[in-house]
């Protein structure tokens, strides 16, 4: 196994010097590793530009622009999807120049960013796409030169054939015009020269400089600005409304009512509140004036939940009847005759995704049209419900992609999308749609509000017996019933529970494994401390049964990849050498086809809690892009900290009571890991996901460590708020 190792920590970020003043100088290292011997070659633009696939675009000077086809959300795939691309094109990198494409089906596959899937999804379409395009360029060239294509090779965007040379832009508008190969040759790992080294973010100068990239950044010709309205409270609806006071406010140009909800429904139409008022004026500034003095009736359609009722309804679940999703043995059995059960529930509340750009759109919508450009991980979907909602054929219908400022499975849900293309078409005017902070946290589309029930049975040697898990949703259930623990033990029970809400929920990043692996591997290292077995080694002997003699058939993951990250992170970590000061947890989960193991170390000084640094062993095949990888694996870690100590949405009768940053808690600088230290396995196997899989193990990492630290198991989130008089602080 080889490994691949990376070491982060602030200092990797960023460069400090004391500057005059008494301030500080942040210089970012990707600005120092430009190399001013490049910008001095500097080509002149190309004349011509040649469409050689729907990837890529060669200019007749050598420049080289490789659309990126899915949603950017941070995930780092406008640089990685490129890159797949230019590897097998087998171009220099700093000739190519990426481009997001706009919505198109019949030219791509999968325009979606959700479930870490755009690379392992897109992995051999894009390597074809280059391998095709590079065929191309050889075979125009060996007609050229009159020889076999045998005998050329390519390097940095040229072709070879003994002493000569050619561009790739000298013979792109020869490509241009021969048919596509039937079949092409890939490369071999071992002649990679892009994929798995350092990329920098193709993006970052952009952001750094503040270009307009993002929805917000958007504008256009006599577009106005619009906001929303909607109900306070989850259970109500619009009755009236009296706008006669703002309508003549200054820049107020019109206040109106929609409905946005399409008649054929999609599972991306999630909304609780489709009734809305919109504000339509010149500026932000005049129309958030104007929402603050609209005065609106509401009327009650549903009842309206408070939280002391959403966890009664979830205790009484767990109480009662559950669907039971697999059964292995007879657990009853073993439970009836068991020497000793230990059981434990675990808890976690509503959360919200709270990306920092907050929802917004543009829209154009006429008779025979509509644009709409803005933030979606969707717009395949959003167009089909906005055709819909329009009255519109789908091909009439032009969606651009926009980067995003975030959205953790918030923007899968395309609403926003529709309110604007809604006030656009009854307005007759080009709008952009802005949230508010307030908007976006009080509209739902939460992370759903959990809640789960442990036992094991133990016999009389203190063996493992049996396991019985039980789990409830407000809505639906948090557990996955062919995942380990499951074909590790002979009697094993998983019964699921769904709790109805008029609650708006959606995905939220890692999308129920966001949950259930903090309880898991939080119960599996209570359960270790019982049994008196080392956590690690509890967990790789139960991995040797489901290798050696697996329990079912429907285990729907490789037990030797997932025991051999928590064999990578015990070495690393030196895991079973005492460093005095230092409490230490452990974890490991499988999702989203990749397997991550972590160690985090934990320093106490009274009732501060300091994390020192996490370990982190990662099999997710090839890595494409080291640079983004790692940073895939640090802002999993980092979110899945933060959310698990603080975050929490509560309501009362149906209000949400947390509407902005001051309530809402998240991970602040002073509270992230020291230092996280990545290993990747290098085992030539196909990418998998990386966007999500390294968040759901480190809340029980976080967890076994207080608990190490503390003596005081955890089992309620948010952490610091979940026991009365628990006064514990990260930072």
């Amino acid at each position: 196994m080889t490994v691949i190792k990376t070491r982060i920590n602030r200092r990797s970020f960023l460069k400090v010097s004391a500057a005059s003043g008494g301030g500080m100088l942040l210089g970012f290292s990707w600005l120092a590793s430009c190399d001013p011997k490049e910008q001095q070659d500097v080509k002149e633009p190309p004349k011509e530009w040649f469409d050689i696939n729907a990837f890529i675009k060669i200019g007749d000077n050598g420049d080289i622009t490789i659309f990126s086809p899915n949603p950017e959300i941070g995930q780092n795939v406008k640089t990685s999807m490129p890159l797949i691309v230019a590897e097998e094109l087998d171009v220099d990198w700093k000739d190519v120049t990426v481009q997001q494409a706009d919505l198109n089906t019949v030219k791509y596959k999968r325009q979606l960013a959700g479930g870490s899937q755009s690379i392992r999804q897109g992995w051999k379409s894009l390597r074809m796409a280059g391998a095709t395009a590079r065929k191309m360029l050889l075979e125009a060239a060996a007609k050229q030169w009159k020889v076999e294509v045998s005998q050329l090779s390519t390097d940095k965007g040229r072709i070879i054939y003994r002493d000569q040379s050619l561009s790739y832009g000298e013979i792109a508008a020869a490509a241009a015009q021969l048919e596509i190969p039937e079949e092409v040759a890939l490369k071999d790992r071992k002649d990679f020269k892009l994929i798995g080294t350092r990329v920098k973010n193709v993006d970052g100068s952009k952001i750094v400089h503040g270009e307009p990239l993002f929805g917000l950044d958007y504008q256009a010709e006599n577009m106005l600005i619009a906001m929303i309205v909607h109900p306070p409270a989850f259970g109500m609806k619009l009755r009236s409304f009296d706008h006669s006071s703002i309508k003549s406010m200054a820049g107020i140009r019109d206040v109106i009512q929609i409905n946005t909800a399409p008649e054929k429904v999609q599972w991306s139409d999630v909304n609780a509140f489709p009734d809305l008022i919109a504000i339509v004026g010149e500026t932000t500034w005049q129309v958030m004036k104007a929402k603050k003095a609209l005065t609106a009736t509401w009327e009650n359609m549903t009842p309206l939940e408070s939280s002391t009722e959403h966890d009664e309804k979830l205790t009484n679940a767990l109480a009662g009847k559950a669907n039971i999703m697999r059964k292995d043995g007879d657990p009853d059995k073993v439970f009836k005759n068991a020497s000793r059960i230990i059981e434990k529930t675990y808890s976690a509340p509503f959360l919200g995704h709270n990306p920092m750009e907050p929802m917004n759109f543009f829209a154009d919508v006429t008779a025979d049209k509509a644009i709409l450009v803005g933030p979606i991980q969707t717009p395949e979907f959003l167009r089909s419900s906005a055709a819909d909602l329009l009255g519109l054929s789908e091909d009439q219908v032009i969606v651009k992609m926009t980067r995003m400022g975030g959205g953790f499975g918030r923007r899968l849900y395309g609403h926003f999308g529709l309110e604007a293309a809604k006030i656009s078409q009854q307005l007759n005017q080009p709008i952009k749609l802005i949230y508010s902070r307030e908007d976006d946290m009080t509209q739902g589309t939460y992370r759903p509000a959990y809640k789960v029930t442990y036992k094991a049975a133990l016999g009389e040697n203190n063996e493992l017996l049996g396991m019985k898990v039980k789990g409830a949703g407000l809505p639906g259930s948090p557990l996955f019933p062919n995942r380990y623990p499951a074909g590790t033990i002979d009697h094993f029970m998983i019964e699921s529970v769904d709790v109805g809400t008029n609650i708006s929920t959606g995905a939220w990043r890692a999308p129920r494994s966001n949950f259930i692996a903090g309880a898991e591997q939080s119960f599996l290292d209570e359960l270790a401390e019982a049994m008196e077995k080392d956590p690690i080694d509890f967990r790789l002997e139960l991995f040797d049964r489901a290798i050696k003699n697996p329990v079912g058939k429907d285990n729907n993951y490789d037990a030797e990849r997932y025991a051999g990250v928590l064999k990578l992170v015990k070495e690393k970590s030196n895991w079973g050498t005492k460093t005095p000061g230092i409490h230490r947890g452990v974890s490991a989960y499988f999702c989203h086809n990749s397997y991550v193991a972590q160690v985090l170390d934990m320093e106490k000084t009274g009732d501060r809690l300091r994390i020192k640094k996490v370990w982190c062993a990662v099999d997710c095949g090839i890595v494409v892009n080291l640079e983004g990888a790692e940073n895939q694996i640090q802002g999993g870690i980092i979110d899945g900290i933060g959310h698990a100590m603080y975050s929490n949405i509560q309501f009362k009768d149906g209000k949400p009571l947390q509407e902005n940053f001051n309530s809402y808690r998240l991970i602040r600088h002073a509270e992230a890991p020291l230092e996280i230290e990545t290993f990747f396995v290098d085992n030539g196997i196909d990418p998998t996901g990386l966007g999500e899989p390294s968040l759901p193990p480190i809340v029980a990492a976080l967890s076994n460590a207080m608990y190490q630290a503390t003596g005081h198991r955890y089992y309620n989130q948010p952490f610091a708020l979940a026991e009365q008089g628990n006064s514990i602080k990260i930072g």
